[in-house]
């Protein structure tokens, strides 16, 4: 099954009824129920079971008729097309999130060391002749 992210964006939000979502994307209402028995796309419904489009909708719908009509894909592999573009999308979410990870990390050990190097420096003292000796508290 090929699911969209659910993003809170207003991309998301089913405004077009099928034959308007049909017209957008270029292809006959009937076609669009096929995507739907082949889960490439997933209108919400209405409270009257009225099927509804989002803009999102209407834009994997334009992807499916570029990779059908243009590149000759069938529709297993526009699914799989699909399937690979969501795992992608949450990769790369998950790159950014372990990214993000790593910078705090980074940021907090270099406080760690600075700190650290301060209270070394407080605690050593340079006796004249060359030597060090440790300070007593």
């Amino acid at each position: 099954m090929v699911r969209r992210q659910q993003g809170g964006s207003g991309k998301d939000r089913p405004v077009y009824m099928i034959s308007v979502a049909a017209e957008l994307a270029g292809v006959h209402p009937q076609t669009l129920r096929i995507y739907e028995r082949k889960q490439l796309v997933q209108p919400s419904r209405s409270p009257g079971g009225t099927r509804m489009y989002s803009d999102a909708d209407i834009e994997r719908l334009r992807l499916i008729q570029r990779l059908t009509q243009e590149e000759g894909v069938n529709l297993a592999g526009v699914m799989r097309i699909i399937e690979l573009e969501i795992e992608k999308e949450k990769l790369e979410a998950q790159l950014e999130e372990a990214r993000a990870a790593a910078s705090r990390a980074e940021r907090t050990l270099a406080t760690e060391i600075n700190e650290f190097r301060k209270s070394m420096r407080a605690d050593i003292v340079h006796v004249p002749r060359g030597g060090i000796v440790r300070r007593e508290r």
